[in-house]
């Protein structure tokens, strides 16, 4: 246990401080892209982190568990984090919207948005190795992967 003393509280502590500075900057747009990496790669850490330090802290931990502010302060936690998976119509972020109908358009539509004509961007995905023609649809370009359609945006709107 004591080999896992030294590493999980600043373990946890390192990667809350990567995420709350992230989040926050997430939260006002000012981030940049590697702020969002550091954020999901550091959540995958800060759980580690936690767990370690949930295991060499039960104990006290399960105390808190007869306290019933304790229990309500947890409570709400999982009752928000159950409400977020609630399906909102009609709302959401818009650039989430905008990025849906992009991958829902074919590429042409696409090229036009960013200002090119449709013979040049389909050159400039054909030199990155993307091969469509004016029918072709993001997702079927992109297979569907955010990631890469994300790539093929970015590659068209960087010209």
């Amino acid at each position: 246990m004591s080999a896992l003393r030294k590493w999980a509280t600043p373990l946890t502590v390192a990667t809350f401080l990567a995420m709350g500075v992230t989040g926050i900057l997430m939260f006002f747009h000012v981030d940049s892209a590697l702020n969002k990496v550091l954020h999901e790669w550091a959540g995958w850490l800060m759980l580690l982190g936690v767990l370690a330090h949930l295991v060499l802290n039960w104990r006290p931990f399960s105390a808190y568990l007869k306290r019933p502010m304790a229990r309500g302060i947890m409570g709400a936690g999982v009752l928000v984090l159950a409400l977020s998976f609630w399906p909102v119509s009609g709302g959401g972020s818009p650039v989430q919207q905008v990025m849906q109908a992009m991958a829902q358009s074919d590429v042409a539509t696409v090229i036009a948005l960013s200002g090119q004509e449709l013979e040049t961007g389909l050159e400039v995905l054909a030199a990155a190795g993307l091969e469509a023609d004016h029918t072709t649809t993001m997702a079927e370009l992109t297979g569907g992967a955010r990631g890469v359609q994300m790539q093929v945006i970015d590659l068209l709107f960087a010209q």
